[in-house]
């Protein structure tokens, strides 16, 4: 097809393409990230009442992804098509809402933007390929985790488990490890962030992770393999130390105040996917353990 062709020979144009893609997807997981989380307390709640056999709560308009329309959570002026184009409408509308006027949050047009340009290096970095396809998912998917971490400190396991089941798949496939790598990375992490929360609660007698974060870094094993897992969970530590000393102080708050480790989980090991042979192997000829 010549659509097909003019991408496999013009990285200029597999990289716009999928920047556009991307924009239009981060539009979406603004979506996802706000509805979910109310999605799954609904679910929770309407189990919770079955299971104490209490009568169900009478039931509402329908919620989901698609229904109903985004509106203005101020003021309920329906958002247009117009008014929705990924971080052309925010600057149109001057950042603000176009019936009520009330500022929309500055994070929409971010997530948008990052999404499309996180989308837009993937092209360049891999070309029109399989890996390209598969990796956008993953990147996307990893973008609407963290966002919902950093609000509810909640990994959703609607997110994480078809992600990591996906990479086991795309590895039987050989895009990016052998199979045996994946699946290997997969029970080594979970297992390594099990461990340490065991230990931490018996020194401890806290809590110190959630469940998802085991998830996530089997998640990021599955795509990678098990020779990622020692250096997401390097950066993942060094950056979160860092940053959430930074975040705690800004918002004067203790340290006993609990910091989402998901987004540096995933931040982490998207970074050791694309160029953990790369830095690995700088780290050994700078310690002088290369050849």
């Amino acid at each position: 097809m010549p659509a097909l062709d003019l991408l496999a020979s013009s990285p200029l144009a597999t990289t716009l393409c999928a920047l556009l893609l991307g924009l239009l997807v981060g539009s979406f997981l603004n979506v996802v990230i706000h509805r979910l989380p109310i999605m799954m307390n609904a679910d929770w709640r309407a189990q919770a009442r079955e299971y104490l056999k209490l009568p169900a709560e009478p039931s509402g308009p329908r919620y989901n992804l698609m229904v109903p329309r985004s509106a203005c959570p101020q003021c309920g002026h329906r958002i247009s098509a117009a008014e929705n184009i990924p971080v052309v409408s925010y600057l149109w509308l001057r950042g603000r809402c176009a019936a009520c006027k009330v500022a929309i949050p500055r994070r929409y047009p971010l997530i948008e933007l990052v999404c499309g340009l996180l989308s837009a290096f993937i092209a360049w970095h891999f070309g029109a390929t399989w890996q390209t396809a598969a990796m956008l998912l993953l990147t996307w998917g990893l973008l609407a985790m963290s966002m919902i971490d950093v609000d509810h400190q909640l990994l959703p396991d609607a997110l994480v488990l078809p992600l990591l089941w996906l990479g086991l798949i795309v590895n039987a496939l050989g895009l990016f490890v052998p199979l045996a790598d994946a699946l290997w990375g997969a029970v080594a992490g979970y297992l390594s962030l099990w461990l340490v929360f065991w230990l931490f609660r018996l020194l401890t007698g806290k809590e110190g992770m959630g469940y998802g974060d085991f998830k996530l870094l089997s998640l990021i094993g599955a795509w990678g393999g098990w020779q990622v897992l020692p250096l997401t969970i390097l950066l993942s530590s060094a950056v979160g130390a860092i940053l959430g000393m930074l975040m705690l102080r800004a918002r004067g708050a203790s340290r006993a105040t609990p910091i989402p480790f998901g987004p540096y989980l995933a931040i982490a090991g998207w970074v050791a996917l694309i160029w953990g042979e790369r830095i690995t192997a700088s780290y050994l000829q700078f310690a002088g353990l290369g050849q």
